[in-house]
């Protein structure tokens, strides 16, 4: 199968991209730097794109039976620590999201054969914090900033489904994995011998391990069946507290050391809500569709990662 995938060069893009070729898929990915990049196993065929139209590169999806659109700028920035909300960052996180999806949706419209279906991500905060309540997706949008961004970003390639094409959307919680994201910026306080809750670590972190983000895409892909939104995160949320204490369980690390919520929100602003808000989302049309995850439970999640 021949798969076309924007945002390949993120985190979720390469793993994606390794687990595909290795079952024997043709990859084509598009990138604004499309010259050669480490990350990226031979084999892959990279098109160069502007992140706006399908000027130059709409030829590509020629044939592809999928379309993965991932591309969007990373909400927490590209260094370390979170960079804050500025009305320019939040333009760019916008613009990145809005623009790519309409560039798909003019490329497929070019194409004479159309792909069969199109994984359009976004991300649980469609739901908008809501701490004290169990959310499938039937819940609908919450009105804060990323809220407002996911909205837009699903619907800017919602119009593929006039052309013939299945449109599927992925709404991914917090990703567990070993080659960065969330974990990495997590585990460090607990390697310090400091680690511990984030302000009053009642509120619930909805997670998924990558072999299960990277399972439920493939998943979605093969069956006819599968259109609509989906919650991509595992069926047993936890709280900021019981994964904290599971770190420090597999790492042999003490659990002690708070870190104040009004300290997170003066160093880093809105994003700071990302962390310290929380949401119970669980993959109620996932199971329901047949998926088989592959990690349910924290421990055993976080024991694959970091002893694995």
């Amino acid at each position: 199968m021949k798969i076309l995938i924007t945002g390949g060069t993120g985190l979720i893009g390469r793993e994606l991209t390794r687990v595909l070729l290795l079952a024997g898929h043709e990859v084509v990915i598009l990138s604004r730097n499309s010259q050669t990049n480490p990350d990226i196993p031979q084999g892959v065929r990279m098109l160069h794109w502007d992140g706006k139209t399908s000027q130059g590169w709409a030829d590509g999806l020629e044939g592809a039976q999928a379309v993965i659109n991932m591309a969007g700028e990373n909400i927490a920035g590209s260094g370390f620590f979170p960079k804050r909300w500025t009305p320019e960052r939040k333009r760019i996180i916008y613009e990145s999201r809005i623009n790519a999806g309409k560039a798909i949706v003019e490329a497929i419209t070019l194409v004479k054969n159309k792909p069969t279906v199109l994984i359009q991500s976004s991300a649980i905060d469609y739901y908008g914090p809501l701490p004290d309540q169990s959310i499938d997706e039937d819940q609908p949008a919450g009105n804060d900033f990323f809220s407002r961004v996911c909205q837009d970003w699903e619907d800017s390639t919602k119009s593929v489904t006039s052309l013939g094409v299945r449109h599927v959307v992925t709404r991914t919680g917090v990703i567990l994995t070993a080659r960065g994201g969330a974990l990495t910026r997590l585990l460090l306080p607990y390697k310090l011998f400091a680690g511990g809750p984030f302000g009053n670590g009642k509120q619930v972190l909805s997670w998924i391990h990558m072999s299960d983000v990277i399972g439920a895409i493939q998943f979605l892909i093969n069956d006819p069946a599968s259109s609509g939104v989906y919650n991509l995160t595992a069926p047993n949320p936890v709280t900021n507290s019981q994964i904290g204490k599971a770190i420090a369980k597999t790492l042999h690390r003490p659990y002690w050391l708070p870190v104040p919520g009004f300290i997170m929100r003066l160093l880093f602003g809105e994003v700071a809500t990302v962390v310290l808000d929380g949401q119970r989302v669980i993959p109620k049309r996932l199971q329901e569709s047949g998926y088989i995850y592959k990690f349910s439970e924290i421990n055993t999640a976080l024991g694959d990662i970091l002893n694995g």
